[in-house]
C-alpha cells in the first residue's frame, strides 16, 4: 500500500522500519514500451540479483527514501533474479530494461545502499523541479 500510494516501483523493507530482505516492486505500463512487460505488484524475499552480460544502462532514479531528487545511475541492462515470493515459493528469472532497473535499486537498499552512492555524473542529480527545466 506504501509503494502504490507513493506512486513508486519498489519499496524494501528496510525503508518502512523493517529489517528484512525482502521488497515489493511492481513495473507500470506507462515505464515500458511494451505492456506485455508491465508487472503488478510482487515480492522478492531474500533475492539473488546477478548481472547478465556485459551491457549497461544510464537509469533516471528517485526514491522514496529521498524526495523530491532524482539523479542519473549506471544500471546492467539484464539480470537474472531469484528468491522467494509471497506464498513461500521459490521463483526466478530475467529481467531487462525497467524491470532490471527496479530489481537491482531495491536490492541495493537491502545492502544500505542509496541511488546517490551509484552517481558517477553529479551534474544529472537533482531536486525533480530543477532537472525539468
Amino acid at each position: 500500500d506504501t509503494m502504490v500510494d507513493a506512486n513508486g516501483a519498489g519499496l524494501a523493507a528496510p525503508q518502512v522500519h523493517h529489517p528484512l530482505r525482502l521488497f515489493v516492486y511492481r513495473v507500470p505500463a506507462n515505464r515500458v514500451s511494451d505492456p506485455e512487460q508491465a508487472l503488478l505488484p510482487r515480492v522478492l524475499i531474500n533475492p539473488e540479483i546477478t548481472p547478465l552480460g556485459e551491457e549497461m544502462m544510464v537509469c533516471g532514479e528517485g526514491c522514496l527514501s529521498i524526495p523530491g531528487l532524482r539523479g542519473d545511475v549506471l544500471r546492467h541492462a539484464k539480470v537474472h533474479y531469484r528468491g522467494i515470493d509471497e506464498n513461500g515459493e521459490e521463483v526466478e528469472g530475467e529481467a531487462v530494461g525497467f524491470h532490471a532497473n527496479v530489481l537491482q535499486h531495491e536490492n541495493d537498499h537491502l545492502d544500505g545502499i542509496l541511488y546517490p552512492q551509484r552517481i558517477e555524473d553529479f551534474s544529472r542529480f537533482g531536486y525533480v523541479e530543477e532537472i525539468v527545466r
